[in-house]
């Protein structure tokens, strides 16, 4: 199940393909507009974005323009659906960021095949997001490898990535079993009160 934002300045249109969508098993949310879209993307981050071209106010290259520039860490798949037909319409879609054009009337069939497409595709991504969030770390002295095989602190590799610094304590735990066992009771004497 995907979370997709339907926008279309078509009711009917709008309406059969959130229903279409939804008896696939999706979460649809819909807007007249690219405008209205925008919004509801910025407050909703759905994982799709199935758009018509032409619209009043904010039309769908624009809108699609608007979420690539937005440069998210987890990918939008955006799909146009047009009356538009020709390798010039198709072209201009993949340049202001669409993944994908279907022509109206929409087929049920290559709809559903499409959505197979942008489900595996939104699913690698999320494998590779996973995959570059493993951190290669030493058992015992916690340090990190890096890309050309060199290791460093964890405090270095967080501060590299994020801009990070750090500043070190003890906390109750470590104090409690750490530095008492490596200095020892103390014991008042006359010259240390």
């Amino acid at each position: 199940m995907m979370k997709i934002l339907v926008v279309d300045d078509d009711v009917v249109s709008r309406v059969l393909l959130t229903e279409q969508l939804q008896s696939f098993g999706h979460e649809v949310m819909v807007a007249d507009d690219g405008g209205e879209a925008w919004s509801i993307y910025v407050a909703n981050k759905p994982q799709l974005v199935i758009t018509d071209w032409m619209m009043p106010k904010v039309d769908g290259l624009e809108l699609s323009r608007m979420i690539r520039a937005e440069n998210r860490v987890f990918y939008t798949y955006i799909i146009f659906l047009t009356i538009l037909r020709g390798k010039g319409s198709f072209l201009e879609a993949m340049n202001a960021g669409a993944d994908d054009v279907i022509t109206k009337p929409f087929d049920s069939e290559q709809l559903s095949a499409r959505l197979r497409v942008a489900e595996r595709i939104l699913g690698l991504q999320h494998e590779i997001r996973q995959l570059h969030g493993i951190l290669p770390i030493c058992s015992y002295c916690k340090r990190i490898r890096e890309d050309d095989d060199t290791w460093i602190s964890v405090e270095q590799y967080i501060s590299r990535k994020t801009q990070t610094s750090f500043s070190h304590g003890i906390c109750p735990d470590c104090y409690g079993t750490q530095v008492k066992n490596a200095v020892g009771p103390f014991h008042p004497t006359e010259n240390n009160p």
